[in-house]
């Protein structure tokens, strides 16, 4: 019997399989765990589309059901025709894509100098830039709208998009930390062909800095696209509203229209849903890549 037993070849564990086919079982009490908790997070948009569908007496009928029965797609077209949905996407879309364009360039601007450029007490001022995290927003909120009051730039989109230009310290810590890890080697070779520090960042780093770049822009845009308290402070009439700000005063005038107030909804978080959706891979790999050196 021992020699029958050494002569069996030993089973070997297939380290090189995947995890899900190692472990079958645990995986799928996993998978069901995860789609449980995911209803969770999913039912309010379900219902919210739902109730987009309804008519106004379904809305009482249907309860908590996320199945509209009805289907009523003109409660898009009065969402769109209601109020000025059209004037107030086009400050969202300024108000979004301008500061995004202006944050990416200047903290990717911040994040190379602190990476590559080894000049005396740049450690110390990246400590004082992070140490700007600690601030809360309520701090510089005062100080900021008296600013921009005595520039005359209340009732503006210029205080909602100027502040993007003078970056944002987390975004600079993704980005220094995305330079830190690229090669060296290639400020030298940048150097020796005749370029600047600049033309450096702009020719050589920028571009291999993509996937952070796309990474912190969709980060961005679910910020700057869903931004209320900004175009609150600053705004004051309806030809600068963005639709943050328009659907609050749509909701106090038709709040008792559950589902052209649900419709709106609808039609203000899509864009968030299709970018994040698209682009979700995106962020893991760009956040990922910055991790650590």
């Amino acid at each position: 019997m021992t020699a029958l037993a050494e002569a069996r070849p030993a089973v070997a564990v297939r380290t090189d399989r995947p995890f899900w086919r190692r472990n079958v079982s645990l995986t799928a009490v996993l998978y069901v765990v995860l789609a449980l908790g995911s209803l969770v997070f999913v039912y309010p948009f379900l219902w919210m589309l739902a109730t987009s569908l309804r008519s106004l007496a379904g809305v009482g009928g249907s309860g908590a059901s996320v199945w509209p029965h009805e289907f009523l797609w003109d409660n898009y077209t009065r969402a769109i025709t209601s109020f000025p949905f059209w004037r107030y996407a086009l400050n969202s879309v300024l108000t979004t894509f301008i500061p995004i364009v202006g944050t990416v360039f200047s903290c990717s601007l911040a994040g190379f100098a602190f990476a590559r450029l080894r000049v005396r007490f740049s450690g110390v001022v990246f400590a004082v830039v992070l140490a700007t995290m600690l601030l809360p927003g309520e701090v510089t909120m005062v100080p900021q709208f008296m600013l921009f009051n005595n520039l005359g730039m209340i009732d503006t989109l210029y205080p909602l998009i100027l502040p993007a230009f003078f970056g944002s310290p987390f975004y600079i810590f993704l980005f220094r930390q995305f330079f830190a890890r690229m090669p060296s080697e290639l400020a030298d070779a940048a150097v020796v062909d005749g370029c600047g520090w600049f033309r450096t960042f702009l020719l050589v780093y920028l571009p291999l800095a993509r996937p952070a770049v796309v990474a912190v822009s969709i980060l961005l845009f679910m910020g700057y696209w869903n931004n209320f308290l900004g175009p609150a402070i600053y705004i004051n009439s309806d030809q600068w509203k963005t639709l943050p700000l328009a659907l609050a005063g749509f909701q106090s005038v038709n709040g008792t229209d559950t589902p052209l107030l649900m419709a709106t909804s609808v039609l203000i978080t899509l864009p968030c849903l299709v970018v994040f959706f698209v682009a979700q891979k995106q962020i893991t790999n760009g956040i990922t890549f910055t991790g650590g050196r």
